[in-house]
């Protein structure tokens, strides 16, 4: 059954940071295409939930490695004609350092953090024509880490992609991105990991998943934002002072 109420399609937005925003843009007001790949029983509780809110969610499965990207937003569209945002939250992550990446794992992290969100991003400007895009980035952009080669490559290239497509896609369509930092980090981290993480945060604390509610929001409803990574992360990303004279050990 069609409905007529704006709509969002939320990749990876069964688990994690996408179950989340998949929810929050429901409790705004949004019927939800909610892309999962794996995670069909996930899928299923998200959809009752956004249900049980009085909203229209239809579970759209696809492998970014094997399936049809594209055709992911005519799907939406048929089921909710009214779509106008595009939430790439989907997301790869290992760890493997620059000689210790092999082809296949490279290929899965550009797949699933980059070529799948240029693909939606295409296949949205060209079927929808019209709405908002949010790229869900990671505040180790602002970083340099080897250990996390292949899957921050892939990142980065994404926040130039957004930049890239709110030029070429402006004025009918608006991309901007998110950085989320220390949020929810995953269950195998023991307590003195997240205390030693929260301890080079500035704002030293972790962050809420409402504040990352509270920057999809602010980018959805302010219309001269266009191009933007909205960092929310405590400040750490701020932190990239360096070595100089003045913070050298050695003479102390």
């Amino acid at each position: 059954m069609e409905t007529l109420s704006k709509a969002a399609l939320v990749t990876g937005g069964a688990t994690r940071i996408g179950r989340f925003l998949a929810l929050h843009l429901a409790q705004q007001g949004y019927d939800i295409a909610l892309h999962y790949r794996h995670s069909s029983e996930q899928a299923i509780q998200v959809a009752q939930a956004i249900r049980d809110m009085g909203r229209g969610c239809e579970c759209l499965p696809c492998d970014f490695h094997l399936g049809d990207v594209e055709a992911l937003i005519p799907r939406a569209k048929a089921r909710f004609p009214k779509l106008c945002v595009l939430v790439n939250s989907a997301s790869a992550y290992a760890a493997a350092a620059i000689a210790e990446t092999p082809r296949s794992l490279l290929e899965e992290q550009f797949a699933v953090n980059l070529f799948a969100p240029f693909r939606l991003t295409r296949s949205f400007a060209s079927e929808i024509g019209e709405g908002d895009i949010v790229n869900i980035l990671d505040n180790k952009i602002a970083f340099n880490q080897p250990a996390y080669a292949a899957y921050l490559l892939a990142k980065k290239s994404l926040g130039e992609l957004t930049r890239m497509a709110a030029l070429e896609f402006a004025p009918r369509i608006r991309v901007n991105a998110i950085a989320p930092g220390v949020v929810l980090p995953a269950s195998v981290r023991s307590d003195d990991y997240l205390a030693w993480r929260h301890g080079g945060i500035p704002l030293a604390r972790q962050g809420e998943l409402d504040e990352l509610g509270q920057a999809l929001d602010y980018l959805l409803k302010n219309r001269f934002v266009a191009g933007q990574t909205l960092f929310v992360d405590g400040g750490e990303s701020l932190k990239r002072e360096g070595r100089h004279s003045e913070n050298y050990p050695g003479d102390r």
